[in-house]
């Protein structure tokens, strides 16, 4: 899920995607596409096509400031009616965007496929904002293109080159000075071999003297008329001059072929975006596999000022490539027709009332039990209340399930709460790829009658099984839970998570070819947040993923640091990083308009599978 950033990390994620998003770029099998089209009654000739998008001499914000460009593509029906198809990133600073993102789409020969392009420039305010959340109505509209798929196949560098416009406020008048787009398309051959290479750099230069540098590579492909196209880049490393990157993965069919000119380019990162150049090379596969094998570098140089190559500065600086593998990279349709199969969990937030607070910042008015944990103080729903005197309390929302206020209320109309709803968004698109449909199902944050606080209790009530049958199941064990426990507090993950960890644990040690999605449904910022990332880090390298979702009105800023996507990966109490990020944070009130819950989390789940099953060599029985 691309989520929210820090103003930093948007900066980086504007570079465009990142070496991950890549490891699941291996095209699926056309033959499926075929049978899935001719099974519709498709008989025609069509080929899948990934459409690459640029543009040049878009307007200016304003007088110091270039735009902040992002591009919509969406498809033109019988009716009028626009789809939108995808968006692409955002490119800090720049009247000349390269995008990098890429949308495939299944070409007809036989039906003229209307494509329209709009440009907006996002204004800064939004940058830590996920680009699928996006208000497109507040952000400045650049200009707009419209052509035919077959148009830009049938060009012969299949490249189209379209005017961008707008139009006046009467909307009669179509001004064209709004720069132009490039389209670049190619048709798209079913090719599973991947390259894995690691590159470093040694002897960079400074670009100032006295400033840091953040080094990071980006790869692109030469097309026909000379152009670069980027396909993938690594990520930034801090203040490095002697960097070595993480894997990057190259799919045969991005490139072209092994022999097909490619151009690696350093730059130092800048988080406005004028990201500096600091050398490049122009080598092909074959070249860096060279290179690899002979142990030895290549100089970076810089290009000259007036194109000419013979002209190019040399660097000391040299590019090396650590590693150089060709592998078959099977997609996650591969492992599911493999016998994979997904295993859905769910968890569910029973805390009720919370008045959270640093020690520091509280003065007690009356006495009262405080239990504490970490740097908070946990308040009893039946204590008095304490005065803060630095910041003011956060009052969860659950509330009594009687009452209809509360997050946890069961309408007698059927209409289905918050927990319901995302319970049934993400099951019923799981349960699909799980054969026995047995969830496992818990509780935590409640206390049973006459008994303790329990922080992962069953939800079907019994103490020897956690499982339930079907979505229709965990919805009744919700119901029949509300009606047996008290709501009591604090917000603890760490027990949930654990146990979910051992079930994962379990099935990897008995040669189970299961892959776990734990989903978490709270109302309130977690109080375990350390034990929380020790699991969390513990639990990475297990087949699990995690969804945890936000219901209600609190301020979740606070959890979005466990979700990597927005911040570094993370790092356990006691020094181990994550192997991997395993969990996505949503808030559920940003997903209602527009964007599921379901099509958030699957953005990023088969990236999280295919990296676990490929860091540990797994194949599918194909």
């Amino acid at each position: 899920m691309g989520n929210r950033l820090s103003e930093v990390a948007a900066g980086r994620a504007a570079i465009g995607g990142t070496a991950a998003d890549f490891l699941n770029l291996a095209a699926a099998p056309i033959d499926a596409v075929e049978n899935f089209l001719r099974s519709r009654g498709h008989h025609g000739l069509f080929s899948q096509i990934e459409l690459s998008f640029s543009a040049s001499g878009l307007r200016d914000r304003d007088v110091l400031f270039k735009s902040n460009p992002m591009m919509v593509l969406y498809a033109r029906g019988k009716n009028g009616a626009l789809e939108e198809l995808c968006r692409t990133e955002v490119v800090l600073n720049s009247s000349s965007p390269r995008w990098i993102t890429k949308h495939t789409l299944i070409y007809h020969f036989e039906v003229v496929q209307v494509l329209v392009f709009r440009v907006y420039d996002v204004d800064t305010q939004f940058h830590n904002v996920d680009i699928k959340m996006l208000d497109l109505d507040e952000q400045q509209f650049l200009g707009e293109a419209t052509c035919a798929l077959s148009q830009i196949i049938t060009q012969p560098d299949k490249s189209l080159t379209i005017d961008l416009y707008t139009e006046d406020s009467v909307g009669s008048t179509l001004s064209k000075n709004c720069g132009k787009l490039m389209v670049h398309g190619e048709e798209c051959i079913s090719s599973k071999t991947a390259i894995e290479m690691v590159f470093r750099c040694s002897d960079l230069e400074y670009k100032y003297l006295f400033s840091r540098t953040d080094p990071f590579l980006l790869i692109s492909k030469v097309v026909e008329a000379g152009a670069q196209i980027p396909i993938c880049k690594t990520e930034v490393i801090r203040n490095d001059l002697n960097p070595i990157w993480k894997s990057v993965f190259v799919n045969i069919q991005q490139v072209g072929s092994k022999d097909s000119p490619l151009i690696i380019e350093c730059y130092n990162f800048n988080s406005n975006g004028k990201h500096d150049l600091m050398g490049k090379v122009q080598r092909s596969l074959v070249e860096l596999e060279n290179i690899h094998n002979n142990g030895q570098g290549e100089n970076l140089f810089l290009p000259s000022a007036d194109g000419q190559n013979h002209d190019n500065k040399v660097l000391k600086s040299q590019l090396f490539v650590e590693k150089f593998t060709e592998s078959v990279q099977y997609t996650f349709l591969d492992y599911l027709a493999g016998g994979f199969e997904l295993n859905f969990m769910v968890a569910v937030d029973f805390t009720e009332v919370q008045h959270k607070f640093t020690i520091a910042a509280l003065v007690e008015e009356s006495g009262c039990v405080l239990f504490t944990l970490r740097n908070h103080l946990w308040v009893p729903q039946n204590a008095n209340p304490l005065r803060p005197l630095l910041s003011g309390s956060t009052a969860a929302s659950n509330g009594n399930p009687r009452l209809p206020d509360s997050l946890h209320y069961i309408d007698p109309s059927g209409r289905p709460n918050a927990y319901q709803r995302a319970i049934v968004e993400v099951g019923e698109v799981l349960q699909l790829y799980d054969s026995d449909k047995r969830f496992p199902t818990w509780g935590f944050g409640a206390r049973p009658i006459d008994g303790p606080v329990c922080h992962c209790f069953n939800l079907n009530g019994s103490s020897h099984y956690c499982e339930v049958e079907g979505i229709q199941g965990i919805l009744m064990a919700y119901t029949s839970a509300l009606l047996n426990v008290s709501l009591a507090g604090p917000t603890l993950f760490g027990p949930v998570i654990s146990t979910a960890a051992l079930i994962a644990s379990q099935s990897v040690a008995n040669g189970g070819r299961k892959y776990f999605v734990l989903l978490i449904i709270t109302d309130g910022v977690v109080t375990d947040l350390q034990e929380t990332k020790d699991a969390i880090v513990k639990a990475s390298d297990l087949p699990l993923s995690i969804l945890i979702v936000g219901v209600g009105g609190a301020d979740f800023k606070e959890m979005e640091v466990l979700d990597a996507d927005k911040g570094e990966r993370l790092e356990s109490s006691y020094g181990r990083v994550a192997s991997r990020d395993i969990v996505q944070f949503i808030p559920f009130r940003e997903v209602q308009s527009g964007l599921s819950v379901v099509q958030a989390f699957l953005a990023e789940l088969p990236a999280q599978f295919l990296t676990y099953v490929r860091s540990r060599n797994i194949q599918p029985n194909l």
